[in-house]
């Protein structure tokens, strides 16, 4: 790609998140999810919610027809012993570690490319009363490298 402008690639956090279950599942350990449960559209029982983050056992043995989508985790899963459907929103997955170790493997936040925020910001404020589209490149930016003698 010559021009300039990166692809836009999806979120890596699902496709590491399903990575890391199967990992933990291959080695007959308990996967757990630390979730956010103050972020928008988490649907989990109130009564699991504790200080805004809620745990949960998202082992196949634990839940029922369990999907890792790109955009969260759906599941149906007994609290009290009372069914109830769960929908977790990737961004809300805070973590994810196997029971039986403990060990805490944090999802990185999503880090957005400045240039492509950008980007996104002026196609959304541009366009011409017109509806004309010449919008001129951008300015080249000088080589970055240096001759060192």
């Amino acid at each position: 790609m010559s021009d300039g402008i990166s692809p836009r690639m999806t979120s890596f956090r699902p496709y590491l998140l399903r990575s890391l279950y199967a990992w933990i599942a291959d080695n007959d350990m308990t996967p757990h999810l630390l979730v956010d449960a103050a972020r928008p559209g988490v649907q989990v029982p109130a009564s699991a919610v504790n200080d805004g983050k809620v745990v949960l056992n998202v082992a196949a043995r634990a839940v029922s027809g369990l999907e890792m989508g790109n955009d969260g985790i759906a599941f149906t899963a007994r609290f009290r012993g009372v069914s109830h459907p769960v929908w977790v929103p990737m961004a809300a997955v805070l973590a994810i570690y196997a029971r039986e170790t403990g060990q805490l493997m944090p999802l990185p936040e999503e880090i957005e490319d400045p240039a492509s925020a950008q980007a996104e910001s002026v196609d959304a404020h541009s366009g011409d009363a017109d509806g004309g589209d010449d919008h001129a490149p951008p300015p080249r930016r000088g080589n970055h490298l240096r001759v060192v003698k």
